[in-house]
Formats: structure tokens, sequence, C-alpha cells
């Protein structure tokens, strides 16, 4: 079955204080179709980060990048781009 990848690329303010906050998102993920993630960290800026979603087609990417609730969270986590 043909899978469908989202990559994200930002930095953050803090790593330590944001991975917690990606954590608890978890359910949301698992609901709307996340099928594997990876969260990767440059060596040069640890708080420069590039997380892989996967989910089962381009619909279920899209709404999950729609929801408001995740819009919300890049101010709490110390998004910075």
């Amino acid at each position: 079955m043909p899978s469908t990848i989202a990559l994200v690329r930002h930095r953050v303010a803090d790593f330590d204080a944001w991975k917690p906050i990606y954590d608890s998102f978890k359910p949301h993920q698992v609901e709307h179709g996340v099928r594997a993630h990876q969260v990767m960290r440059s060596t040069e800026d640890p708080n420069e980060i590039v997380i892989t979603h996967t989910f089962d087609s381009q619909q279920a990417a899209r709404a999950l990048f729609a929801m408001p609730e995740l819009k919300g969270r890049d101010g709490q986590s110390g998004r910075r781009d």
C-alpha cells in the first residue's frame, strides 16, 4: 500500500520543553492516521528539528495538519519559526 510521508522542519526555543508537548499529542496523531513518526535533531543546533509522519494517504496528512489544536500548540511549545 502506498503511503504519504510528511516532513516538518522547524526550530524550537528549547527542545527539552518542546518534546513532552509533542509527545502529549500522540493520541491525536494515532486518531488521525499517523502510522509512524520520527523526531530528529541537528547535531549542530539541537533546537533545530526534523519530524516525519507516515500516513496511509495525503488526505489523512492534510486532516492532521489542519487541526486547530495543532496550530495552537506552536506558541505553547516554544516553536520559533
